[in-house]
């Protein structure tokens, strides 16, 4: 089962797979000058674009072709987006039963896709969307927890997250934070106490993951994912001179109608969406109330200097299109205003503009994919 799952792909929390299409040559997408001057933790442009899953096969099996298509890349830049994150599960180049592993030919795929960023002015941001003891699905096959295990299989998992990404870090140093990024963990978990949510673990393993990313490269900008599920503020790194990366799938009754993946109890209504909306309390979901659940937390962070940036978000292809746009609208609307950069759960997907399996709308044929055109004008007007 561990292989299957490194092999393939997965639902929203993990990678929605894609039909593989390979296109050569594209002309150079050049970016403005001033959009790549100075990019720090506290400098950053307005990224906006996509995630790109990847296809990497389990060890020992044959590869299907590249990792990541040209064709992504050059329809990213021909649209006017410039950001691609890379959610990346270490099994690829990595051993879930020995940590020591970095194996040498899957990074040079992850290579490839770095230098397609380069040719094609796009920034790559790099997620260990599975590390070393943890990710968001699947969680249980990981040998040790790095949140929640014994003192000593924290340590262990910590400790081996630490040697991952500073592979990362020998590897990558010298390319420049305008075309190149990190994001340390995806969506760390819901963990409760009668406090509330407690993030003094996930602010250990931040301050040891940048720490040591920083010791190989100390000017990489860095990206840190949210508590709760990528959702909520930390203010415990707010020091740390990184980039906060939130999330935009609320209400989950809108973004993930009917997806199996998500758990019953984060649904605010099982009925068909709307947009606006009433769930199953009584409480209407609109604008307002996107403003008090996306900007208004992160306030304080942004009053200290913090960057937001929208690492995932986007609608499962089984919200009426119509109401898809509405909330889509709304969130976009909101992340401009705030000066925040965003990037699509997918491309190509059920999330996606291209290929997304959509049974409500009018597709228009582009380069033997499907489009949602006005799925796209709307994020590009944005």
């Amino acid at each position: 089962m561990a292989e299957a799952a490194a092999a393939t792909t997965i639902d929203r929390r993990g990678f929605i797979k894609n039909g593989a299409v390979a296109l050569a040559g594209a002309t150079l997408a050049a970016a403005p000058a001033a959009l790549w001057a100075d990019v720090t933790a506290g400098r950053i442009p307005r990224w906006r674009g996509f995630n790109l899953q990847g296809r990497f096969p389990a060890p020992g099996k044959p590869s299907p072709g590249p990792a990541y298509d040209e064709f992504d890349f050059e329809a990213m830049a021909e649209w006017g987006f410039d950001f691609a994150r890379l959610p990346l599960n270490y099994w690829w180049w990595g051993d879930r039963h020995d940590w020591s592993i970095v194996r040498e030919e899957p990074l040079r795929e992850i290579d490839r896709a770095v230098d397609l960023g380069r040719q094609y002015g796009i920034h790559v941001n790099l997620n260990f969307h599975r590390c070393p003891g943890y990710c968001i699905n699947g969680r249980e096959l990981e040998p040790a927890d790095l949140f929640t295990g014994t003192a000593a299989q924290r340590a262990r998992a910590q400790d081996a997250a630490v040697r991952h990404w500073q592979a990362f870090a020998r590897r990558y140093k010298g390319i420049p934070n305008r075309r190149l990024s990190f994001d340390l963990v995806n969506e760390p978990p819901k963990m409760r106490s009668y406090e509330g949510y407690l993030e003094e673990r996930y602010v250990e393993i931040v301050k040891a993951l940048v720490a040591a990313i920083r010791e190989v490269d100390p000017e990489r900008l860095i990206f840190a994912d949210g508590i709760n599920i990528g959702q909520a503020p930390v203010m415990g790194i707010a020091d740390l001179g990184l980039v906060q990366s939130t999330r935009g799938y609320l209400p989950k009754a809108v973004s993930h109608y009917t997806a199996t993946w998500v758990p019953k109890d984060e649904f605010e209504s099982f009925a068909v969406p709307t947009w606006p909306m009433k769930d199953d309390r009584g409480e209407v979901w609109d604008k307002n109330r996107l403003r008090r659940e996306y900007i208004d937390p992160y306030a304080p962070l942004v009053r200290k200097g913090v960057q937001v940036h929208v690492g995932e978000w986007g609608v499962f292809n089984r919200t009426p299109h119509g109401v898809a746009l509405a909330w889509m609208e709304d969130s976009l609307s909101l992340w401009k205003e705030a000066g925040w950069g965003f990037s699509l759960w997918n491309l190509r997907g059920q999330f996606g503009v291209l290929d997304s399996g959509r049974e409500d709308l009018a597709y228009e044929d582009y380069k033997g994919h499907k489009l949602d055109r006005k799925m796209l004008e709307l994020l590009r007007r944005y």
